[in-house]
Formats: structure tokens, sequence, C-alpha cells
């Protein structure tokens, strides 16, 4: 149902923000493969999540899905997507080696849109248990961003759908549309982002 709707909305891109397996074997990985494959988009961006880099997943996820890093330019945006996955553990980081990379991307954004998705939360999102949920380097992470201006922050992780507006930089988190893992109330979904005028 979620590819028919996505498909009937004709987006300009489609993010999937991690987690597309549940323990990162093959089959699994396979499987999310073909249902991504279904969405009618020619620009998708898909980073790993935690669960998709336990029992070496990062393997599959490169082979059927390519860079674990990437850059998107669009005319009106540029969309730097990175792993915070970190091997068999729930926590993440981005990792300093990485800011060079974000900071280049950003870099030819000009007056562009500048969007970032990271599977794990930069700020902790209510009904989510405990701060730990963020990672490791959340603040050297945030730095960086605002010191580039980024307008846009998308991440998962707790399939609880919430945003923020810090600074000038609204951090949106998704909920899920492929599990029955739910908190509280929340109920199956996915964000749809529209941008006008900036």
């Amino acid at each position: 149902r979620t590819i028919i709707e996505v498909n009937r909305a004709n987006p300009a891109t489609v993010v999937v923000s991690g987690d597309l397996t549940d323990a990162g074997y093959r089959e699994e990985f396979e499987q999310a493969a073909e249902y991504i494959d279904r969405i009618e988009c020619e620009s998708i961006m898909v980073i790993p999540g935690n669960h998709d880099s336990r029992n070496v997943g990062y393997v599959h996820f490169e082979r059927l899905f390519g860079e674990r890093y990437s850059c998107i330019d669009f005319q009106d945006a540029v969309m730097v997507g990175v792993d915070s996955s970190e091997p068999d553990l729930n926590d993440g980081r981005v990792g300093r080696e990485h800011y060079g990379f974000i900071r280049d991307c950003f870099a030819r954004a000009d007056e562009r849109l500048k969007i970032f998705v990271i599977h794990h939360h930069l700020i902790p999102i209510p009904g989510t248990g405990r701060e730990r949920n963020i990672i490791f380097d959340a603040g050297d992470v945030l730095e960086l961003l605002d010191e580039v201006g980024t307008d846009l922050v998308l991440s998962g992780h707790k399939h609880v759908p919430y945003s923020w507006k810090l600074e000038n930089m609204f951090i949106v988190n998704a909920g899920t549309a492929s599990t029955t893992r739910l908190r509280g109330n929340t109920r199956p979904c996915y964000n749809i982002i529209e941008i006008e005028d900036g």
C-alpha cells in the first residue's frame, strides 16, 4: 500500500532512512531491494540502519544499494546521506573522518536547500527511551550542520514520527511504514515533505 501511495504522489525523491532488515541477512536485503525496486522514482536515497549492520550486513547493503555515504544534487537542493551504524551495535556515530565529506558536499550547494539524512537521532525523540539513543558525536555533528547551513535533517531509528526546529534547521524523524513494531499509539506511517519558495 505504501509503495502504491508513494508512486501516486510522484515524488522528486524518496528517502529510506535505514533498518531495511531485522538482522542484516542476505535474504532480508534481497526482499527489501525487491520492494524498493517497485518505487517509481528516479532519485532514491537509501542508507543503512543499525539492524542492517548486524551480521556483516553492510556487505549486502553495498552490493544491492551502493555506497553507504552519498550525495544527490537537485536543481533546488543538495541531499547528503551518511551511515551512522556500527557493526552489531544499536548505538551509532558519524565519525570525525566523515565530516569533510559532509562539508564538501554541502559546499557546492550555494543557495540551494541543504538536506542531511542519517539513521540515528541527533536529538532525543519523545517516547523513545533514554537519551542514549542519539549518536555518540551528536554535538559535533549538530555544530557541523549548523556551520554549513543545513536546512533539513531526516532520520529514523526508533519508529516514532516527530519534528523539532533547532535554530534554522528542521529535524524530522520518520515512523515506519513496514513493521508492526510500534511504540504506544503510533501507527504505521511515512513522511511527505513539501518544499516551496525555499
